[in-house]
Formats: structure tokens, sequence, C-alpha cells
């Protein structure tokens, strides 16, 4: 069971927790290379909630829970002094031994509560401890496991009166007090399931799943919190920029408590933001519209990323930056780049080159001029969005626009692998090819479902799905245009086709086309429906309707051409031209699918001065424009290859 315990009372949980301090390391801990920051961190923690029950105005009221104070401010000066050597190490020692001298002279809750959380924070600083959720913790989804594994201690509802409560001394915690949530952080909270407590009945539970102790952190941590004051925050969230400039980050909420926030915002108001954000973590992920704009998070974010970079946090910096344009940019986009196009690229380029300056290491005045261009561009876009003169024509254009542009590049595929079917008569194959197109419109449909109503789908998300499968998409285009050029030129089809085609299609590549079918499709899909997401309004709901209509009726005469013209045409002259094509298509997703990955941090971006044009896939970055390099050169090498070869064969079959 998940048992989180009260401090005792007595010198027996001295011993059990200097022994969890020391029996956790190996036998060799007393050796400074195998020093633990985490176990400094978490007494730290102790201390900063535990000692207001030890001392009151300078006097021990509970002596053993102050002998414990001591003891653990001893140990963490012996741990820190014991860590491998860092720039603020010493720095951390001499804060040490304030925080011992504190505990010492019985000094005021208050001022070691502050000593210990401060010390606590520049541990994380100095030696990284590396606990982030992966992505937001959903708490309401925990109560289940809570019930399960954490009730018979805690109680139902979280006020330490389980059935198993009596027989545990020290008593398990009361979620429910209020006085000792507020100084706790969910990493806090995660770190004890994680790790569990030596000595007390707080097993670890490290073998659940790493999603499931940040959901028990976040659901236990806010059970201390009423639903009008979880409402009441949400509302704080919403309209107040400042306050959710307190806050980030995931990251930053996680070590993120009460008493800390109160330090610098209105205590109740601190109060109803952790009860909010307790509840609904994903909060701080999601774009808030207010009075300020549409580009309100991206000028909040762009802001925070400047003052991390200031601060050195280099990491920070690049992480809201990006934050900046996924989440903050890339939902305005639709409606913005049917109305100035080239503002929007402008955007984009400026946006791009303030994350490189930051990932180079540039001086901050310049990531601070680069900063004050990016908000004058938002000025601009903001003046360009409040026209709403032609908000119908607009709208529909941006409906027809986004669905005729991302339709056509899965469109390409999905017939030309038709149209190669029935040149091959294997219509027998075509059910995997109609599954995989249709697979992915379902899946879209889902897709439009989670992103509606149940979770937001971040801005990273989005960007890394649509460039791994862009990357995907290219490579096995590019495998198969090479193949469709050789067989372009070697003749005698009908003998190749009725001997090859029989074991190669039924065998090996019904489930690849459809796999192709699928990926080709749901990759636009995902974007398309993003992007209406984005620029949906019930005003007008009707413009965006026709567009979408109209942009249908295009693709389906597309379509409908692309097959007539496929069955005129000469089998080898077929291939001929399609082995081109989607050689140049491989070219065009391969940039798309690196300029995705870079607009998400997954790959590094060095600015080139470059025309940007996007339906060809061409971005201004030395590494998209290598990697549209290399899969080029790579075609142009495999049609060389197929070219000599069949001259070969040729003059071999001549003589």
């Amino acid at each position: 069971m998940v048992s989180f315990q009260r401090a005792p009372t007595r010198n027996l949980l001295i011993v059990a927790l200097a022994a969890w301090v020391t029996a956790s390391l190996p036998a060799s801990a007393a050796e400074p290379s195998q020093a633990n920051p985490r176990q400094a961190w978490q007494m730290l923690d102790y201390i900063a909630v535990d000692y207001a029950g030890a001392v009151q105005h300078g006097r021990v009221v509970v002596p053993g829970e102050y002998a414990e104070m001591q003891e653990f401010a001893d140990t963490v000066r012996t741990q820190l002094a014991a860590l491998p050597a860092a720039p603020k190490q010493p720095a951390l020692v001499a804060q040490a031994d304030r925080l011992v001298a504190a505990v010492a002279a019985k000094v005021e809750p208050e001022q070691v509560a502050a000593l210990a959380r401060g010390l606590a924070d520049d541990v994380l600083a100095s030696y990284p401890i590396g606990a982030v959720p992966a992505a937001p913790p959903q708490p309401a989804r925990a109560a289940a496991l809570y019930a399960q594994q954490c009730a018979v201690c805690h109680g139902p509802t979280g006020h330490g009166d389980g059935s198993a409560a009596a027989g545990l001394d020290p008593p398990p915690i009361a979620f429910t007090d209020a006085a000792r949530a507020a100084q706790r952080t969910p990493f806090a909270l995660y770190e004890v399931i994680s790790q569990g407590v030596s000595g007390t009945g707080m097993a670890s539970f490290a073998a659940l799943p790493e999603g499931d102790r940040w959901a028990l952190a976040f659901y236990v941590g806010s059970l201390a919190y009423s639903p009008q004051a979880r409402t009441d925050g949400e509302a704080l969230w919403r309209k107040d920029a400042e306050l959710r400039g307190r806050i980030p980050t995931l990251e930053a909420l996680t070590r993120t408590s009460e008493v800390g926030l109160a330090a610098s915002v209105d205590a109740e108001q601190a109060s109803a933001i952790i009860a909010y954000l307790r509840s609904r973590p994903q909060a701080v992920n999601e774009p808030v519209a207010d009075n300020r704009g549409p580009f309100a998070l991206a000028r909040q974010r762009l802001a925070d990323s400047q003052r991390a970079y200031a601060a050195g946090d280099t990491a920070q910096a690049r992480s809201l930056a990006l934050s900046a344009y996924l989440d903050g940019v890339e939902p305005v986009e639709p409606t913005l780049a049917t109305r100035d196009a080239a503002l929007m690229r402008d955007i984009e380029t400026a946006m791009a080159r303030f994350r490189t300056q930051i990932g180079q290491g540039t001086a901050p005045a310049e990531v601070s001029a680069q900063a004050v261009q990016i908000t004058e561009l938002f000025d601009r876009a903001e003046t360009v969005l409040q026209d709403t003169d032609m908000d119908t024509t607009t709208a529909f254009l941006g409906s027809f626009t986004i669905l005729v542009r991302e339709g056509l590049e899965a469109l390409l595929i999905v017939i030309g692998m038709i149209a190669f079917l029935r040149k091959a008569e294997r219509r027998e194959v075509l059910p995997f090819v109609h599954a995989g197109w249709i697979g992915a419109l379902l899946a879209g449909g889902i897709t439009w479902m989670v992103a509606t109503y149940l979770v937001g789908i971040s801005g990273t998300n989005r960007e890394v799905t649509e460039g791994v499968s862009a990357l995907f998409a290219a490579v096995v285009l590019l495998s198969v245009g090479i193949w469709m050029h050789q067989k372009s030129l070697a003749g005698r089809w009908q003998q190749y086709l009725h001997a090859k085609m029989s074991a190669a299609l039924t065998r090996r590549s019904a489930i690849f086309l459809f796999l192709l079918a699928f990926v080709a499709v749901y990759r636009e899909v995902f974007e398309t429906i993003l992007f209406y997401i984005a620029m949906w309004s019930e005003q007008a709901s009707s413009a965006i309707i026709a567009g979408l209509v109209a942009g249908s009726v295009v693709l389906a005469a597309v379509a409908y051409w692309m097959l007539r013209m496929s069955k005129r045409l000469p089998i080898g002259r077929f291939f001929s031209i399609s082995s081109i094509l989607i050689a140049v298509l491989a070219v065009i997703l391969v940039g798309k699918g690196v300029a995705a990955l870079q607009e998400a941090g997954w790959v590094s971006q060095v600015l080139v001065t470059a025309p940007r044009i996007e339906w060809l896939g061409v971005y201004p970055s030395w590494q998209s424009l290598l990697a549209q390099l290399t899969v080029a050169i790579a075609a142009a090498i495999g049609f060389f290859v197929n070219t000599r070869t069949s001259r070969a064969l040729a003059r071999e079959a001549k003589s």
C-alpha cells in the first residue's frame, strides 16, 4: 500500500531515516564519488515541511522531531560536501552551514523553511535529478489507483483514516491537511512514491509506471483543496497572464508549492492556482485566450524564454522558445497564413532564428534584440487579424486551401498505388490500399474527438507526428521510385508481372502497401484536422464548411483525372513518369519532415539565406536542405545505375 507517514515524535524514526539515508546508498556511499543529490534534496524537503512541528518561537516543542531536524541538516551538509565537484558546490556547502546553524539556533520555522527550500532549488540546479513528467499527468485517472493502493492507509478521501491506519506507527499522513499540503510540491510527493521511506509503512512504488506515479503525486497533492478553490483558480489562470508567467512549464509546476508561489503572489490566489493546476496540470501547456490578443501566450513564453536565457538556463530558454511557437503561434497560423502568408513566414523565420541564437550561446543583448523584432511582427499580425472586413472570404479560402494543400500529397501517393496495381493486373490487392486510406480517415476522426473533447495535443507532439511520418513516407517512396524506374527500363512487362508480382504482392507487400497508404493519408489528415480545430469559429462556420466541400470536390476531380490519365499511358511510360514524380515527392517530404522535427526541437536548426517554398518542402536551414539534397542524389544515383544496367543487359542480349 502507498502510505506517506507523518514525522514521528520519538527517536525511533531518527534512527530509521538515518538508516534510509545510508542504507539506500551503496556500501561505499561515504566516498565522495558515490554521494547522491536526490537524498540530500529529499531531506531538505522534510526539513522545510516538518521543522515547524519541532520548534515554535525559539523553543523546542517536540524534542524527538527537533533531533531529527538536527540530524537531517547535518547529513545534508555531509552529503553536499561529498558530491562530485561542481562550480557551485562550495556555495551549496556554505548554504548548508547556514541551515545547520539556523536549526541549532532554533530560529523561526519560516526562516528555516526558506533556507531549506532555497538550498533544495540550488541542489537541483547544480545536480539535476532529472525527474520530469514525459507528458502532463492525468490526476483524475489516478483516483482508481489511489483507491486500490493508498486508501487502506490514508483513507478513501485522504484523511489518514484508512482501515490499516490504526496499526501503523508512525500514522499515515492526512493529505487533507491544508497546512502540510501547502508546503509540498508534486515533485516531492513523486519522490516519496518512487523511493519510499525506510522504517515506516511507506514502501517504494518504483514498480509502478512513471506516468502512474506522477498522476498519483498530483492526485494526492490536490486532496486538500476544495472544488470551489479549483474553480476560482481556473478563472484566475485564464484571466491573469502574470500569474501564468509564474508557472510557465510543466517542469516548473512539479517544483512549485503553494507556499513557494505565495512568496510572489497573493496567498489566496496562490492557493487557488495550485488547486486548479494540481487537478489539471495540462493547463500549463494549453494556450489561453485573453484580452491581449491572439499572440498573448506566444508573447508570454517569449518573455519567459528571455528571462531564463539571461539567468543562464539555456535548456529552459530553448524549451520556452519552442513553446512560444508551437503553442502560441501555430494555432493562429491557418488564419494568418490566409490573410498574409508573407508575414506568417517572417514570424516563423524570426522565431527560428531566436531559437538558433539560444542554442549557439549568442550574447543576451542580441537575443533580446531578436525578441523585440518578433514582438513587432506579433503587433503587425494582430493588426491583420483584427481586420474583420473579409472574415467570410478569408475563412472560405483558408478552409479550401488547407484541404487542397494537405490532400494533394496524400492523393498523389494513394492514386499512384492504385494506378500501379491496376496496370499490374493485381486488383485483388487493392483492398489493402483502400483499407489503408480509409483507416487513416477513421483514425483522423478519432484524433479530432481526442483533440476536441478529451486532451489537448501539444505542439511538440503534433510536429513529431508529422515529422516522423513524413520521413517514413520519404524513405519508402525513394525506394519505390528507384524500383519503378528500374522496371520502366527493363521491358518484357507481362512476363515480369505474371512471374513476379503475384508472389511479391500477396506474400510480402500487401501489408506494406496498407501501411504506406495509412501513413501517407494519416499524416495529412492529422495536420488538416488540427488546422481546422484552430481556425474554427461559429461566426465563420458556414464559410469554413463551404471551403471544405469545395476542396473535397477539387480533390475528387483531381483523383478522377489522374486515374483516367494513368489508364491511357503505356505501362513502361507510366512507370517512368511515376518514378520521377515519386522521387520528387520523397524530396519534398524529407524537407517537410526535417522542418517539423526542427520545430519540435528534435533536430538542430542552422538558418541559411535561401527561399522558403513550403509546397516544395524547401525551408531555409542547412539541415533540411542537406536532407533534401541527399535524397535527390540518392534518387539520381539509383536512376543512373538503373540506366547503365539496362543498357548493359540490352548489349548482352544483342550479342
